[in-house]
This record gives C-alpha cells, structure tokens and sequence, in this order.
C-alpha cells in the first residue's frame, strides 16, 4: 500500500528492521519478527510495539524508503503486508520511477517529484469513502491493519477504529477496537499472547455504558451469553455513540429489511462513515425534539441569545438549522424552544451589526431578535435563500411594501423592547377536510349556558388566550414551561384539536402536504388486503358507546383514515389499537388533522408500536420497568418479578390508557402524550403504581392485581368535563366505584409532573436503545424455539442439531445482507409472512451452505446438484428457499432410507418446470419416509 510520504531518521529506529533490498534511491525493509528467524524474544517485543503503537509504517512487516545519497533523511512511501504486495510496489519503481530520476540535477528535485508521484498513486487508488474520513493518511493505515488482523471479506468497510483495553477475565489487554459496518472487532498482541475478538452487530443482547470499583467508565457488550467490557477510552462517549449508531443501523437493515432511502449517509454499507453516523445521529436528536419530519436533516448549529418579550431577557440557547426550519432551544433551563417553519418567514433583517444581531420576521406581525450570533451575516443569507427572500435593492411594489413593514416592526421592537403584543399570532388556517371534528358535531358547545362546569370551560379558554396573546400562537408559538403547566391543568375542548396539531408536529406535516389525504382516500377507495379487512372487522368495536361512531359518519370518516395510512405505509398497514386511538383523534379534529396526527404517533412519537411485533410497545415496558426499579424501591422488594406489570401496562402503552380510562379523562393524558411524548405516559403509570403502593403490596397473586388495578381506573373521574353523560363512557372493567373513592385526572396528572417530572426525555431515548437489542434479540430468540419446535415435527434431526442448523442457515441470510442493499432477501422481503418464512436464501447462499452440510462434499458435480436441490425445494419458484424446506432436504439426505434417497436423487433429475402432480414440498418429502 503506498503512503503519504513521512520523515524517517534511521539513526532512531533501534535497529527493529532489516534491509532485504537497496539501491541509490530506494530501500526495502523487512520488519525484525516477521519472516526468517522471526521467532525468539525479538518477536514477541516488536510485536507488542506493533499493537501497541499507532502507526501501519511500525505494524506492516515490510516496508519501502525513499533517500537521496547525500542525505541522512528517509521517507516512507509503502508498505505491506506480505513480501509478494511490497515486491510488486519494489518493481513499480525500479520500472516507472528509476530511469526518470536520472533527469534531475538536485537531490531536492528529487525527492519533490517522488513524493509527489507518491501522493497522485494515493489519490488515484483511494477507495472513494476515504475522502470522507477526516483523515484519510491514518484511516488507509488503520484499514490495513484491520484487514490483516481479521481476515474479513474485502468489501467489510471499516468505520472507525479506538485505543482501548479489553477485560479479559480480571487482566485488561491494551490494543485496538475497530468499528465496521457489519462487525465490532478488538485485536491485542502482548508478549506473545494474542487476544482477538470479532462480534457482528446483530448478535449483540446489551449495548450500555457501565462503571464499578474497577472500571470508572467503561462499554459493556453481551454476546452469544459472555460478557464483554472496553475501557480506557479516551473519547467514550463519541466510541459509545458510533456503536449505538452501527448497533441501530444493524438492527434497522437486517431485521426490519429498512432501505434508508431517504437517508443518503446509510443507503449503502459499503459507504457508512463515522462522520456520516454522527451526522444521522445528531438529526434523529435534532427532529425528536423540535417533532420534525422524516425528511429534515440537521444542517447548522449556531450560539446565540434570542430576546424574549414575555420575560424581559435574553435568554442563551442554540439556532438549529434545517431544509426547512429555523429552530431555536434556550440553555440556561428556561425550557423555552421555539420552531419557525421557514414557509412562515417573510423576511431577515440585519439591524445590528455591533452586536451580531439579526431580525426573523415571521408572518402576523410578529419578529424573532437573535444576538450574538458569530456568523450572522452568512446565517442571514442562508435563511433568505431558503425561504425565497431576495437581499438585492431591486424589489417588486408587494415585495418593498412586506420589506417597509417589517422595517416598521424591527424599529418598534427596537424602541418598545418590552412589548409584548409583537407576539401576538394569528392562529394559521387550514385547507377545509369533508367532516368537522365529531365532536363540535354530536356536542356543540351552548356559549350561553352557565353551568359551573362551562364557565370552568370558558376559564380555561381565556387562560390559554392570554397564553397566546404573550407567547405566540399558531406554528411559531413559544413552548416554555408556562406551556406545559396549562396542558397539566387541562385543554379546554374546543381548543385540543389545534394544540394536539401543534405539539406533535403534525401541523407541518399537512402544510407541506397540501390535497395529500384526499388523493390517498381516493387511491385506497375500493381497494381489498389483509388491512383493510381488519379494519372492517374492527370498525364497530371503536368506542362504540360513544354517539359519534353509532352513526355513519363517524364510522366512515374512521374508514377513510384508517385505509389512507394503510394505504400510505404497508409496513405498518393495520395494527389493532390503532382504531381505538384514531377514534379519539377524530372527536378533536378535523377529518385530514386527525390522519396526520395518526402519522406523527406511529412514524414519530411511538415507532414500531403498530406492528406485527409491537417491538416499541415492549421497548418501551422494559423502559417501565427499569424506573420502577429506580422509584418504586418499595414495590420492587415485595414483587421482585416485575413482569407482571409489563403485561399489565400492554394496553396502557398501545392505547395511551385510553382503553382503560373514561373518555373524558383519557383525553388529559393524551394532550400531555402530546407534549412531551413517552415520557408523560411513564410517569403517569409510575403515578398510578405509587397510589395503589399498599394494596399492590399486600396482594397474594396477579389476578388480585389486576382487580385492584382496574376498580382503580374505574374510579378516576374528571370533575371538569363539559360532556354530558351521553358522551361520557365508563372505562373497561368494574363499574362498581363503591370501594374507591374517586381520583380526578387532573390531580392524578398534576402528581405524576411532580414526583417523577424529573425524568429527562433523553434518558428515556438512551434506555429505549439499550432496551431494543434486547427485546429484539429475545424476541428471535422466541422465534428460533417456535420453527425448532415445528419443524423438529416433520424431520429426525435432533433439537440439538437443528438449533445448530438455525443458527448457520439464519448467519448465511444475514451474510446475503451485509454487503448490498439489493439481494434477493430483501427485496422480496415480507413483513406479514410466518416466523418460519422471515428467514430466506436465495440459490448462491444456498449453494454455500448446502455444499458444507451435504453428504456428497466430494464429489465433483455438487454445483449441478445443489441447483437442482435448490429447484426441487422451492415450491413456489420465487427463487428463495425457508429454513423448513432446507431441513427437509438435509433431512432426507441424511436420516432417509436408501429407497427414499434414490427416489430424491430421481426427482433432482426431472427436467426444471416438471413437478409430480399432487405433490407439494411437504408431501414430497414425507413420501420419501417410512
């Protein structure tokens, strides 16, 4: 491998090389350890050096000089791995180099004209994903080590790559980690003892930072049941980050067959960068916070203070910049953030040079003053070109006209700093949808009745004016933590559609999507799956004693959601509980609201809940359990088996407790689900544990729990619920509220925010990562038993046997997978087939395989044999095989009787497309056997 040319001083090598070759130029060098007489205490010394040291130059056993003969300076210009490698660069220039270097006079010539043929040799054979490493000399040199140490496929691309000291037993062994797509490997060369490691991705139970006595900070990985810890890092959470990301990134392709094609950086494995990693990671942070679509990615970061009418300061945070979003978030622990979508913008004023300060103005009069912004002037043409706004003298009437007004609205928000009425909103319009929210349909509210719970309801309404009137209203609204002590008081009716739109994000998502809905109804008109049958069958059994859906009109606006998403993600499809949930969104907006509030709960705010699987619903019951561990101390030392509770909480996660509370208080628990996402449910299910501590306590088995859990939610009332025992529905479960004494939901809310409102949203993310490889690798786990278990039925290996038939078959599949986003497996890939049809091989990974476990491994032929196996065994001609039909071969070959193997061995001889009629895959082979 040629390398960019580095300064060497033989006089301080100390003697740890060998020269095989020289002339007047050049000097070949073999590393003293490797090749004849590389035995003895020199070996193992240089040895150790080589791991332990940072640098290919001192780890390649060979090596090529470049010198002038009057001068003492060397410079490294290759290296190899072997001798045949370093020959051949050794040849290249005595060939192409040597007769060219008579030309010179100088010895500086010289050496200036092979450094600089060294250097166009790099860049000319450079793979291209090395021009996005930040160092690219380095990272050719550390992939060289990677290659020879692990012996991968060629086409493994190497990530990044750490110093670090594995635990091996109580003794650390200082070397190297490498991070590759596919692979987490560690290599260490000690006095002769070699440590090496190589763990796929997908095989990993546990991902998590750690420390004790002896290890203050340290990465645990577990493995195929071992145990694996990494310390002495010197930047342990950027290492801790690239593995989460790769770990994530393994799980997402391999098990949910995910393409990326909307994410660029992972669209292809043999092109992941470290840098293209922490770029994704730091976009999946930026949108889960400001509740941004799919498609924004996080484009700048700037420090800056934004001043704040309602407060009177300025208060410090961070501009975050993407396609189409200017977001702001406050970091002094004000907890205020703001999002502007850049549609909004109508102009960037730059008022103030001597204190870096640009003006945002934003449409219904009102401007966003940020200072101190080191780069304003190109942050102020960034947003100008993406919102459209010319900075040129030469404007149309309309354009000075907007231009003359805001020039007017920066010089009173000059003047007049403490006005707050610049933030006063005008609340953003809407395209009109078929139906109105079914609520203000089957319960309009009577402005003239004075009921005490009306006029409650009307206090609220002017308490969240008010709220408008300071803080905004509509998209650019001001989130602080004024706002969430509204939702924990409670959202006035006639108000939650438009706040459930604006938290969740979804407000933007149908902005940018104008006419979307109407066309997937249209589409979806008519049309006959698997999804839409379930959602006829369930259509009815969705709040069916509410008045709105004992009508047609709610049934059908609740069809016309509900095959629109399927329609738009047959990932997901249909999943139960989605019903209940759309049912809900439907009594508080509007027809085309209510789909993309569906949207940003099952895209966003809940991923992988509405699945065959419901990875995320148990994801995050493990999430549950872990902080019952850490705040319910008590109740985890009378019941110390604490999945009770995970099962017990199914529905609180999936239906967000609406199929076990009232209506009229379910909704307060989803305004604040809204808010602030998985967090107010947790807390909300730590508040219920801890008020029914005693009697939980004191029960002598699960049902009694149960019991105790549901009079609980019976009893659970909201005093100040305008809706009137019509619309009002009792929970699931006993009505009988005589043991209970009555709990509202705003006082159960309230109590949740503040005992457990400490919980930081990000420490729920970080544990709903270590979770996921855990409940994902239990979950395949769960599946290997149950194909072991049917097929173990139909064939005479032993369970043994067949687990080890598994393991090897489910290892060539993902091998299909590592390298291409294109195989067959993917490709064909169908989330709603049988456990026994998730794992597939197509003909050359079964060739592979099939040739290593065949009885005629011999044989010259086997090639022809394994095609026509392969032929034979796949049924339905898709072109891939299952793990049933691959033992049912094997099966035979091995366990059958001479009869059935020579009538095996004569249908492998039927021409292709010759079947014998009346015979299935199954029923051939079960001929075969006695």
């Amino acid at each position: 491998m040629w390398l960019k040319p580095e300064e060497i001083l033989l006089k301080n090598a100390f003697k740890l090389w060998v020269t095989e070759k020289d002339n007047e130029y050049f000097v070949l060098q073999r590393r003293r350890g490797y090749g004849e007489g590389g035995g003895g205490l020199t070996g193992l010394l240089v040895g150790t050096l080589d791991t332990v040291l940072d640098s290919t130059s001192k780890v390649a056993p060979f090596r090529i000089l470049h010198h002038t003969p009057d001068s003492q300076v060397y410079w490294s210009i290759a290296c190899g791995a072997t001798k045949e490698e370093i020959v051949e660069h050794w040849e290249w220039l005595q060939q192409n180099i040597m007769r060219t270097l008579s030309v010179f006079d100088s010895s500086d010539d010289i050496t200036s004209f092979v450094q600089g043929k060294i250097r166009g040799l790099i860049a000319e054979e450079g793979k291209v994903s090395l021009v996005l490493e930040d160092d690219p000399e380095k990272f050719r040199e550390a992939l060289l080590r990677f290659e020879k140490w692990f012996e991968l496929p060629q086409k493994e691309k190497l990530v990044t790559y750490y110093s670090c000291s594995y635990w091996k037993g109580r003794v650390p062994c200082q070397g190297w980690l490498y991070l590759s797509t596919n692979f987490l490997c560690f290599y260490s060369y000690l006095l002769g003892a070699e440590v090496k490691l190589v763990i796929s991705w997908d095989e990993i139970w546990r991902l998590e930072k750690t420390s004790n006595v002896i290890l203050t900070e340290s990465i645990h990985v577990q493995a195929h049941g071992e145990d694996h810890y990494f310390s002495m890092l010197l930047h342990l959470n950027e290492t801790f980050l690239i593995m989460e990301q790769l770990a994530d990134y393994s799980i997402k392709r391999l098990f949910d067959k995910e393409s990326f094609q909307r994410e660029p950086a992972l669209s292809d494995p043999l092109q992941i960068t470290k840098r293209g990693l922490e770029t994704n990671a730091r976009s999946e942070q930026f949108r889960a916070f400001f509740r941004l679509p799919k498609e924004e990615n996080l484009l700048e970061v700037h420090e800056s203070f934004l001043w704040v009418p309602f407060s009177h300061y300025n208060t410090l945070g961070k501009i975050c910049l993407s396609e189409n979003y200017l977001c702001f978030a406050s970091q002094d622990g004000s907890q205020c953030h703001v999002i502007i979508p850049m549609r909004e913008v109508v102009n960037v004023e730059k008022p103030d040079s001597s204190s870096r300060a640009l003006t945002v103005c934003v449409r219904g009069k009102r401007a966003l003053r940020f200072s101190e912004v080191r780069d304003y002037e190109r942050l102020a043409n960034t947003i100008r070109s993406r919102c459209g706004i010319t900075a040129s003298p030469l404007h149309s009437a309309s354009t000075e006209a907007i231009r003359g007004e805001c020039q007017s609205l920066i010089n009173h928000f000059e003047d007049n700093p403490d006005d707050v009425t610049l933030m006063v909103g005008q609340k953003g319009s809407s395209k009109a949808v078929s139906t109105e929210a079914l609520m203000t349909v089957f319960h309009p509210q009577d402005v003239e009745n004075l009921d005490p719970k009306m006029l409650k309801e009307k206090m609220k309404e002017q308490s969240w004016n008010i709220h408008f009137s300071e803080y905004g209203r509509g998209t650019s609204m001001f989130f602080t933590k004024k706002t969430r002590d509204l939702i924990v008081r409670g959202v006035p009716e006639a108000l939650r559609g438009e706040l459930w739109m604006l938290f969740s994000g979804a407000v933007n998502d149908m902005a940018t999507h104008p006419g979307y809905y109407t066309e997937l109804v249209e589409q979806s008109l008519g049309t006959s799956t698997l999804a839409t049958d379930e959602i006829e069958r369930d259509l009815h059994r969705s709040l069916p004693e509410h008045p709105a859906f004992q009508s047609d009109t709610g049934i059908s606006a609740l069809r016309r959601v509900l095959t629109a998403y399927a329609y738009r993600n047959p990932k997901i499809g249909y999943c139960q509980a989605m019903n209940i949930l759309t049912s809900v969104l439907l009594l508080y907006a509007k027809e085309e609201e209510a789909f993309w509030l569906l949207v940003a709960v099952c895209e966003r705010m809940l991923p992988d809940y509405f699945n065959r699987r419901i990875i995320g619903a148990l994801v995050d019951q493990a999430v549950f359990e872990e902080l019952i561990r850490e705040q319910l101390p008590q109740l985890v030392e009378h019941m110390t088996d604490l999945s009770f509770f995970s099962s017990v909480s199914l529905s609180w996660f999936l239906t967000l407790f609406i199929s076990v509370l009232p209506i009229e208080s379910a909704v307060n628990v989803v305004d604040c689900f809204f808010y602030d996402g998985i967090k107010a449910i947790l807390q909300l299910g730590l508040a219920v544990l801890d008020y029914n501590m005693e009697a939980l306590i004191s029960c002598h088995d699960d049902a009694e729990a149960v019991t105790i859990l549901n009079k609980f939610f019976d009893s659970v009332t909201n005093k100040d619920s305008p809706l009137p025992p019509t619309v009002q529905q009792a929970s699931v479960g006993n009505n009988d509220k005589a043991s209970h004494v009555s709990v509202d939901i705003s006082e159960l809310i309230r109590e949740a925010y503040e005992k457990y409102g400490t919980i930081r949203s990000e420490e729920v993310e970080s544990s709903r990562k270590r979770n996921k490889l855990y409940v994902i690798q239990t979950l395949e786990d769960t599946t290997k038993q149950n194909v072991i278990r049917v097929v173990s039925q139909e064939v005479k290996f032993s369970a043994s046997h067949l687990d080890e038939l598994y393991y090897l078959f489910k290892r060539q599949h993902f091998l299909s997978c590592y390298w291409t986003m294109n195989s067959p497996v993917l490709l064909h890939h169908d989330p709603s087939l049988a456990y026994l049809e998730q794992y597939q091989l197509g003909f050359q990974q079964f060739s592979m395989l099939f040739s290593l476990l065949e009885p005629w491994t011999l044989c010259t032929g086997k090639s022809n044999l394994s095609l026509w196996v392969f032929r034979l065994i796949d049924e339905n001609q898709d072109g891939l095989v299952n793990f049933r039909e691959f033992c049912y071969a094997l099966d035979t070959l091995y366990s059958g009787s001479f009869t059935n193997k020579l009538k095996f061995l004569f249908k492998l001889h039927l021409p292709p497309g010759v079947s014998t009629p009346g015979l299935s895959v199954p029923t051939v082979f079960s001929s075969f056997l006695f």
